[in-house]
């Protein structure tokens, strides 16, 4: 069974208590084993700088690859935005009653694109992907049987717009499916656990280090809950509002 990651809270809290648990058994069990001489540590403090370091550039690394993922969500609205509304123009190139077919059609057809964005239901979404994909043959057939009849240039345009509007609903559903990998996530944690063993056998003294020791995995912690955050298309906080197809729905003419 897959992981998925899209409930930051729960991917806070579950860093929050397995990081600073990790800092704890540093503490407890590494150091009661061998504890550091004055000697070694000097050496220690530059090894858990380094695996500091680099837990800071891997966070980093996914925090771009997060936001690369969420710009592109957003930029297949806007394309998705505007080969709808090319579309409904384009489709006063085909006769009349086609025509109004066609329009009537994708003006459903962009009600269930808004639906698809701001639902957080998985029954939901299933039913609107179900309706969306009805949808579509119905759109393809519309403009197909007008272009089998008069094939020509000026309908090619509007068979061509639709084919537009197709794609970019695959598009769109492809850059929602395209997510940090697990492996990544899980060579993350790794690194994010081993820094806070270090973290934790190095430490002096329990003496005041209860809540030192629990900086760090409050400061990672947060930090995957917003990569989580930004990475998970419909859970958290931050999400891709479609203003584009909302602002078309609403410059449309009353049905």
């Amino acid at each position: 069974m897959s992981i998925e990651f899209d409930r930051p809270l729960i991917v806070f809290v579950a860093s929050l208590f397995g990081l600073w648990l990790a800092a704890w058994a540093g503490f407890f069990i590494l150091r009661r084993r061998r504890s550091l001489d004055e000697a070694a540590r000097e050496d220690f403090g530059v090894v858990l700088a380094a695996a500091l370091t680099l837990l800071g550039l891997i966070i980093g690394f996914s925090f771009s690859m997060a936001v690369s993922r969420y710009d592109l969500r957003k930029n297949y609205e806007e394309a998705e935005a505007n080969a709808i509304g090319t579309e409904i123009v384009r489709a006063d190139l085909l006769p009349p009653g086609a025509a109004t077919k066609v329009r009537a059609l994708l003006r459903s057809y962009l009600d269930q694109r808004v639906l698809f964005y701001l639902t957080r239901d998985d029954q939901e979404l299933r039913e609107i992907n179900a309706r969306t994909t009805a949808l579509q043959s119905d759109l393809w057939s519309a403009v197909q049987a007008p272009a089998a009849a008069q094939p020509n240039p000026v309908v090619a345009l509007a068979v061509a717009g639709m084919n537009d509007v197709l794609n970019s609903q695959g598009y769109t559903q492809a850059a929602w499916w395209n997510r940090i990998p697990q492996a990544a996530w899980a060579l993350m944690g790794l690194i994010a656990i081993c820094c806070n063993l270090l973290l934790g056998y190095g430490a002096r003294n329990t003496n005041g280090r209860g809540i030192h020791l629990l900086i760090l995995p409050l400061i990672v912690s947060i930090a995957f809950f917003l990569i989580a955050d930004i990475d998970s298309p419909r859970g958290g906080l931050i999400h891709v509002n479609p203003q584009n197809l909302l602002s078309l729905s609403g410059s449309l003419p009353a049905h």
